[in-house]
């Protein structure tokens, strides 16, 4: 597991190592500055002529002190200090960075523009983790001037313009081919709009830690395949199908026995010992030739509200929702197990918009639950427009799980996973060819699973997304990302499951 940070938490982190650790900040720098060239010379090993462009503060200065020491490696560097030129005040660590270029007679430019062809590459230094106003004038002209060089580009610590927060593009923003950041991604790297700009994202260590943090946590955690021995459900010599929990799904309706087949047959591939499926009875015939494993129970126009409520009885965690629609018997079987369920469980897809006319029956007591919205089912749950839970994901899912004391699996290209009163994880696995029709169903099937399985909610819903991730990456290499489908990614926890 790793963690990222905000752009108040990086502040925080480096004034700890400077005043509890006693690291002075132009040691930071240096190390930062080393820590930067030797990852640039393995992505680019045959530089020849360099433009570093520099604002006045101290992502500027740790591009003073890269200069230097690409110049130290015979490469042709020249420096432009935007933030001068624009007349901003400069910081004492660029006060000082900028003598010891002036003594190495490193050149300064005039423009970055004039020179279109002359360099095989530019870097960004103008703005750190620390921006929180648009960019505007003449440094926003400079950025435009940079996007349109012909070299490879990369950014110090961050892509100039793009909130360390949020990834929101703060006016205008350097479009990066790499960026190399220090001790810690920044969360705003990895969500829409700052992930596009960011490239790709390299952390490198420069002496702060994690003993910098005093014993706080940081908010933001990110799931690795390292992580996943520890954390996946145990098995046993000595067990039976029983050992491996019991999950009763309830979905699929007249027309939509996909979504059901879906989720149970993504359950049994995670390891679950026994999948039962309450559905239509329309859906019998279609899920006893495609999931024969699965045990069914079925309801026809009337629903027995004792049979449903001893099917609960029966389960160790319950899915609802893919597929189930809207009607009448879907928003009863919902509404009786918010009232009566007494294990873990998963709402997902029409579960979901059946809540968003009654959101306030999530107040309710209830035992352990998890959410998984989709940008639009965030929509109708919150009365927020999609660009705006978009454009404040992370905001949008811890605060509805703390409301609703829930945990919130708001899915987007990278999904977040908000725990009412802990800690958040972005998932960074998956691919563009999981935005298919029944991804969704199979991740709620992945998480049902884990819950079965005996994993707690705060464990099974990160995680299950994680495996879910990974398992459409390892699709992705047998099929292509055009060519996934949701049955694919099933086939894929074989590989993700074999090789934990």
């Amino acid at each position: 597991m790793r963690y990222l940070v905000s752009g108040k938490e990086m502040k925080l982190l480096d004034q700890n190592t400077s005043q509890n650790f006693h690291v002075p900040e132009l040691v930071l720098m240096e190390q930062a500055a080393m820590a930067f060239v030797q990852k640039l010379l393995l992505i680019y090993s045959n530089l020849k002529s360099v433009c570093i462009v520099c604002g006045s503060g101290n992502n500027g200065a740790d591009g003073l002190a890269i200069a230097r020491l690409l110049r130290e490696k015979g490469i042709s560097v020249f420096v432009y200090p935007a933030g001068e030129k624009a007349g901003h005040k400069t910081s004492s660590s660029y006060e000082v960075q900028k003598k010891i270029c002036n003594s190495y007679r490193i050149p300064m430019v005039e423009t970055v523009k004039d020179h279109k062809d002359r360099y095989d590459l530019v870097i960004d230094a103008i703005f750190g983790t620390g921006l929180s106003r648009s960019i505007t004038g003449e440094l926003a002209n400079v950025i435009s001037d940079m996007n349109g060089l012909t070299g490879k580009k990369v950014s110090v610590d961050i892509a100039s313009g793009i909130n360390a927060d949020d990834g929101a593009v703060l006016g205008c923003a350097f479009r990066a081919d790499h960026t190399i950041t220090f001790s810690f991604g920044k969360t705003g790297q990895y969500l829409w709009p700052g992930t596009e700009y960011s490239g790709t994202v390299h952390v490198v260590p420069i002496g702060i830690t994690n003993e910098s943090w005093l014993g706080q946590k940081p908010r933001m955690a990110v799931l690795e395949e390292k992580d996943l021995p520890e954390l996946l459900p145990k098995r046993n010599a000595h067990s039976n199908k029983g050992t491996y929990g019991k999950l009763l799904i309830i979905a699929g309706s007249v027309n939509m026995a996909g979504a059901a087949c879906l989720a149970a047959k993504a359950a049994y591939r995670s390891g679950c010992g026994l999948v039962r499926v309450l559905t239509a009875e329309e859906n019998r015939y279609i899920l006893q030739t495609t999931v024969p494993e699965a045990i069914l129970t079925t309801y026809g126009s009337k629903l027995e509200e004792q049979q449903v409520i001893d099917t609960f009885k029966w389960a160790d965690a319950i899915v609802a929702g893919p597929g189930i629609g809207t009607e009448k018997n879907a928003e009863k079987l919902v509404k009786l197990l918010l009232k009566y369920s007494s294990v873990p469980f998963v709402l997902d897809a029409d579960a979901l918009n059946i809540i968003a006319k009654e959101p306030e029956l999530l107040l309710r007591p209830h035992t352990e639950l998890i959410v998984t919205p989709h940008l639009g089912e965030m929509a109708r749950l919150t009365k927020d427009t999609v660009s705006l839970i978009q454009a404040r994901l992370v905001e949008s899912a811890v605060t509805f799980a703390q409301t609703y004391d829930v945990i919130c699996v708001l899915k987007d290209f990278h999904t977040v996973t908000a725990l009412p009163f802990g800690r958040s994880y972005l998932n960074l696995s998956g691919n563009n060819g999981m935005a298919t029709a029944g991804s969704g169903d199979v991740l709620s099937g992945i998480i049902g699973s884990f819950l079965a399985q005996g994993l707690v909610a705060d464990t099974a819903a990160p995680l299950g997304v994680y495996v879910h991730g990974l398992a459409g990456d390892m699709a992705a290499e047998q099929c292509g990302m055009r060519s996934l489908t949701a049955s694919d990614i099933i086939t894929g926890l074989k590989d993700v499951l074999t090789n934990e």
